[in-house]
């Protein structure tokens, strides 16, 4: 299943059009990988005809399928691990001990795919401060693919899901088995709400954040997609809140208003605190 130059073109300009991630030269491969298997799915013969069906056609829901399959949902319980480790032993208890008068927590977890991430800062909630538990926590996962959304709604998760990352007392602690699959208990689930969210649209409306996860997400756009995604971050956060961003990421030339701190085997970027 190989694609012509002219309908690479095509595709990476409307999937930048829809969700502003930027297809570079020499991703052809990865076009070719991810239409081959949604026309497999969908019955079409050949990526030509998907192309041109996308070409003749001002039907949403198909543009809607490629620009899904286009997006990475590489997602895990705990990943990276240091940034939870930061989260659970620094970042949280100083930001409670702040609320504890208002008793509120705000959180957003951008491009949140199957739910792992949003999960496990809600066990890390659950498990380190149960105090909490009597707390407004307002908890937003948001995600441009519904498939992703709908998976992490029902907290459904195969074993191998489960194996990667979730340590044991967890997964015995938060967890229902059901059938071969582990389900997250509703407790849980209710803490969070996932709703669909494009980043290059109208973003929800969301109080002042106190913590945002917005990781593995800034690689995928232009320059300027990312400034202008982060200068909407500034204005959400509270004057004390931590954004987390992945591993490869930094707002370094992209917007000086957040400083960068290291903590342990970790970083994150807050704006500057008055001494």
């Amino acid at each position: 299943m190989t694609i012509t130059a002219t309908d690479f073109d095509f595709i990476r300009q409307m999937v930048k059009n829809s969700s502003a991630i930027a297809l570079d030269d020499g991703k052809e491969y990865l076009v070719e990988m991810r239409l081959s298997t949604l026309i497999r799915k969908l019955e079409i013969p050949s990526i030509a005809d998907l192309v041109s069906n996308l070409r003749s056609s001002s039907a949403s829901s198909l543009h809607q399928m490629v620009v899904e399959a286009m997006t990475t949902n590489e997602t895990s319980f705990f990943r990276d691990a240091h940034p939870f480790e930061v989260l659970e032993k620094t970042i949280l208890p100083e930001i409670l001990a702040k609320r504890r008068s208002e008793r509120k927590l705000s959180i957003w977890c951008a491009a949140s795919s199957t739910g792992q991430e949003p999960y496990t800062i809600a066990m890390i909630l659950c498990e380190a401060f149960p105090e909490i538990r009597n707390w407004k926590i307002e908890f937003l996962a948001t995600d441009i693919s519904e498939g992703v959304l709908a998976h992490a709604r029902k907290g459904c998760f195969s074993q191998l899901e489960v194996n990667r990352g979730l340590p044991a007392p967890l997964l015995v602690k938060y967890f229902d088995r059901v059938g071969t699959d582990w389900v997250i208990k509703e407790e849980l689930r209710r803490m969070i709400k996932f709703q669909y969210m494009n980043l290059n649209q109208q973003w929800l409306p969301m109080p002042k954040l106190d913590l945002v996860f917005i990781r593995n997400v800034l690689i995928y756009f232009t320059v300027e997609t990312k400034k202008k995604i982060l200068k909407q971050i500034e204005g959400m956060m509270r004057p004390d809140g931590y954004l987390f961003l992945g591993t490869s990421e930094s707002t370094l030339h992209l917007d000086s208003s957040f400083e960068r701190v290291a903590l342990g085997r970790a970083a994150c970027y807050r704006f500057p605190q008055s001494t």
